[in-house]
């Protein structure tokens, strides 16, 4: 489900289309919708790195949220980039609607230093997304 049909349609805070597809901004995460076909490089992936910074700053940890809604390429080494320039994330969860998109996963979680968690629905990702927060904000509060 794309998330100009769903109920998220009127809470993201920033839409920001770049060549290869739509990122959302929304208050705690950010989704991205890829367009079909598209080849997910690591220059790409600078860019939206880049947009998430001038959206959230430098010190916020982010959830992100692939919406895989068609399918495209990606390269699962171009992990080992985003964590040797020091970029972090909160979570990063990957919805995907198909068996093999399902299997892809499999592949990237090898490659990936975040929590990672896949989803076959964009709802229970957001929930998750949501989830990471709250239960850093609890700790945040117990600590003395």
């Amino acid at each position: 489900m794309r998330i100009e049909d769903s109920i998220y349609k009127d809470k993201y805070v920033k839409k920001i289309t770049i060549e290869i597809g739509e990122l959302y901004f929304f208050e705690r995460f950010i989704v991205s919708e890829i367009n079909e076909g598209a080849h997910f490089t690591w220059t790409i992936a600078e860019k939206i790195i880049n947009h998430a910074y001038d959206h959230y700053g430098k010190d916020i940890k982010v959830v992100y949220i692939a919406n895989r809604i068609n399918t495209y390429n990606i390269n699962p080494q171009d992990w080992l980039n985003f964590y040797k320039e020091r970029h972090h994330l909160e979570g990063l969860a990957i919805v995907a609607y198909t068996k093999l998109g399902l299997m892809n996963v499999v592949l990237e979680k090898i490659f990936t230093q975040t929590r990672l968690k896949k989803f076959n629905n964009l709802d229970d990702a957001i929930k998750w997304a949501l989830s990471l927060e709250d239960s850093r904000n609890l700790k945040a509060t117990n600590e003395f």
